[in-house]
């Protein structure tokens, strides 16, 4: 599959995803948003229907006080008068309400009419009859309506005493606070909020007359208040607080099952973009593969055909073979098979690497006279491209314990690679340098004037099989396994090698190794 295919699979995918997770978050923040607001209603209501109630209590309290002080102030007198002529008594009560200083709210009077039956003819006795039902009527419309005024009269005797009485009155003698406090509980509980509350109480001015007993600061953030007597005068109002420790807890619990939907999605997105890198990777290491077969090819074709035509040549008997030529023919197949065999080991070294299977014998080792024996062996080498190699020795302790060949492949690669990498036509110069740290470590650099590395390579350059790209030059062979294997032997070596460079300058490698003791 194109590498482009992969990217615009990938692109829809996680849009897709993203989106996903978007239309998610935002359901969530909607539901939340709503119960806030549906919370926030039920409180505001709750607490402006305690606060009523709690007026109406007290309305009832200056009613029923009033009442029972107007009962004990009534006063009723009764009179009858018999008439003599007609044969006819009157009954008559009076009932009146009277002040202390004697001023009477109201009154009403209940008048009764009997009749001595063997005075009045029976035709009289049905006329009077119809009268008197119809008298009764009157009266008990005239008893009603001076009831009404009786009443009227209360209430607003009770009226004026709540405006001009009831206010002047401290708030902490007005308000039952345990009553409240319930009242509060109850109507929160018809509205649908069953979780804990805290509850102060103050007056207008801010001073706290009520706290309960389980009062904490926690979740002081989510507080609601409410006016209590709305109608008085605003300096004798008090202001009810109520606020939620849990209320977190409560939007939360509202949105809970979302939560699994959400991680699930977060999982396939995270799945999906691992998957994503390591088919990317896999599509490189496939690429390193295909190029490392391309390079290993290239690199054992040519030993190989050069040991087969010398062998070739050998086995013609048309050719005169001289003693001289027999034995160049016998250098070159000597020289070609040492180069193949360098070659597999190279790869059977790396594969012994990631087994794991290698075997270190590590012996007592000096650094710098290492340095000074493979710098030796590639003078020439430099010189030939009108360069020198210069060393800087200048360890005190040079001392390690080690594997030698490793070792020594490993700062030979380094060399070599700084060889075949100089710039063409142009003299190579290298600087190889020993000395101790103040940590303790011993170190080595290894710096050249060659082309240099670009900085998106020079991160790379220790992978396995990568291979710095040189357009359509293909001057230098190779598997990509050197520093790789560079890398390798440092490391097991409990040491540090880092890489610098700049293009067109050169290139500096240094090691950093413990001073190790034999154990």
């Amino acid at each position: 599959m194109k590498k482009s295919t992969i990217w615009i699979i990938a692109v829809i995918m996680g849009f897709s995803f993203l989106a996903l997770l978007y239309l998610q978050f935002s359901y969530v923040e909607e539901m939340v948003k709503m119960k806030k607001e549906q919370f926030d209603e039920s409180v505001n209501r709750s607490l402006y229907q305690a606060s009523h109630n709690l007026e109406v209590n007290e309305t009832l309290r200056y009613l029923e006080k009033d009442v029972n002080e107007t009962e004990r102030r009534a006063f009723s007198s009764d009179s009858v008068t018999v008439d003599g002529i007609g044969g006819t008594i009157k009954h008559s009560r009076q009932f009146a309400v009277a002040a202390d200083d004697g001023t009477v709210y109201s009154s009403f009077q209940v008048k009764a009419f009997q009749m001595k039956p063997s005075t009045v003819p029976k035709a009289m006795i049905l006329r009077r009859d119809k009268n008197s039902l119809a008298d009764a009527v009157k009266s008990m419309q005239e008893i009603v309506r001076n009831r009404y005024v009786y009443q009227k009269a209360l209430l607003d005797e009770v009226v004026y005493k709540i405006l001009y009485t009831a206010s002047d009155k401290p708030l902490r003698e007005r308000v039952n606070f345990r009553s409240l406090d319930q009242d509060i509980r109850n109507e929160l509980q018809n509205n649908g909020v069953n979780i804990p509350y805290h509850l102060v109480v103050s007056t207008a001015d801010g001073r706290e007359v009520y706290r309960c007993p389980d009062y904490s600061g926690e979740g002081e953030q989510y507080s609601y208040s409410q006016y209590l007597f709305r109608n008085d005068p605003q300096s004798k109002m008090g202001i009810v607080k109520i606020h939620f420790p849990e209320m977190s807890k409560y939007i939360f619990s509202s949105v809970r099952f979302m939560i699994p939907s959400i991680i699930f999605t977060i999982v396939l997105l995270v799945t999906f973009v691992f998957t994503i890198v390591v088919i990317f990777r896999q599509k490189r290491y496939s690429e390193i593969k295909n190029d490392f077969i391309n390079n290993m090819t290239h690199e054992l074709k040519t030993p190989i055909a050069s040991i087969s035509l010398a062998a070739q040549m050998m086995n013609d008997e048309s050719v005169t073979k001289s003693e001289q030529m027999t034995r160049h023919l016998g250098q070159v197949i000597g020289d070609e098979s040492k180069r193949l065999r360098f070659l597999v080991e190279k790869v059977l070294q790396m594969s012994m690497f990631d087994k794991k299977s290698v075997v270190f014998k590590k012996k007592e080792l000096d650094l710098n006279e290492m340095v000074e024996q493979i710098a030796q062996t590639f003078t020439l080498r430099v010189e030939h491209t009108g360069g020198r190699i210069y060393t800087q020795i200048e360890a005190v302790d040079s001392g390690i314990y080690a594997d030698e060949v490793h070792f020594q492949n490993a700062i030979t690669n380094l060399i070599d690679n700084a060889v075949k990498y100089r710039r063409q036509d142009e003299p190579l110069d290298i600087y190889i340098r020993t000395w101790n740290d103040e940590h303790n470590h011993l170190c080595l650099s290894i710096r050249d004037t060659g082309q240099g590395i670009k900085k998106e390579n020079l991160k790379k350059i220790f992978e396995k099989f990568y291979r710095v790209h040189t357009g359509n030059k293909h001057d230098v062979k190779g598997f990509g396994l050197g520093l790789a294997y560079v890398k390798k032997v440092i490391d097991l070596h409990q040491g540090e090698i880092r890489a610098e460079s700049e293009v067109g300058k050169g290139t500096k490698f240094t090691i950093m190794l413990p001073v190790m003791k034999e154990e």
